[in-house]
């Protein structure tokens, strides 16, 4: 699906402030956010985007200051977004805005390099000191957020194989591991990729032996965990 709104024309006098780009599948949460937003005289939609990938062409053409995304995006998700936009345009700040307010989530979103992590229930007020804030260079969580992050260092916890071995998944592996966790069979996955069932098994059991998964639902909280599906595109039954 291509991005909804096409770039200003943002040189000039006439859009002074800082460029911001929108990426967000829902219209009339987009709708609102851009109304909200461009009651600040200081702030400047320069673009949308209703899913993670044409976001990135967007970006890179844009160069905006600042892109609020939401983490359950079509295509791909917000956590991969993030990735992505570090390496099109390092120096862009990026803002989390979602309903999503697990510490999985939060944390795989600063991982991946967000500048700060709002909630859709917080407040306008709330919202644009978390702008303000990122374009200023500071890193902001909002009130919940702050408390599920302090709270998640504070408790103990053991070491996760699975989280030690990430980094050693190839990508071949990784798109195997994204369609297990998106429900398909081997044979479909085989079809997608081009290559044989006994391959897809081989890598599958790879995955399972290097991540230390032992099913299929371990296979997809790993994947959502590391922002490699969305939890809402997920068929398989997570435990």
């Amino acid at each position: 699906m291509a991005a909804e709104l096409q770039p200003l024309n943002i040189s000039g006098a006439d859009h002074p402030g800082s460029r911001l780009v929108l990426v967000e599948d829902h219209a009339i949460l987009r709708e609102g956010l851009r109304a909200l937003l461009e009651m600040e005289p200081d702030l400047r939609i320069a673009g949308e985007s209703t899913n993670g990938i044409d976001a990135v062409e967007l970006v890179r053409n844009l160069v905006p200051s600042l892109v609020i995304t939401d983490i359950a995006l079509p295509g791909r998700s917000g956590i991969e977004l993030i990735g992505f936009l570090r390496q099109v345009q390092p120096t862009v700040k990026i803002l989390v805005l979602t309903a999503h307010n697990s510490e999985e989530y939060i944390r795989a979103a600063l991982n991946a390099g967000a500048d700060g992590y709002v909630l859709k229930d917080a407040s306008r007020v709330e919202l644009l000191q978390a702008v303000r804030a990122i374009l200023s260079g500071q890193t902001f969580l909002c009130a919940s957020v702050t408390a599920k992050v302090v709270s998640g260092y504070l408790r103990p916890k053991a070491q996760d194989p699975a989280l030690l071995s990430a980094e050693h998944v190839t990508g071949r592996e990784r798109e195997v591991l994204t369609q297990v966790a998106l429900g398909s069979s081997n044979k479909l996955i085989a079809r997608a990729l081009g290559v044989s069932v006994k391959t897809v098994e081989k890598h599958r059991a790879n995955l399972m032996r290097k991540l230390t998964l032992h099913n299929t639902a371990a296979v997809t909280r790993f994947a959502i965990r590391h922002g490699m599906v969305a939890a809402t595109d997920v068929k398989a039954a997570v435990e």
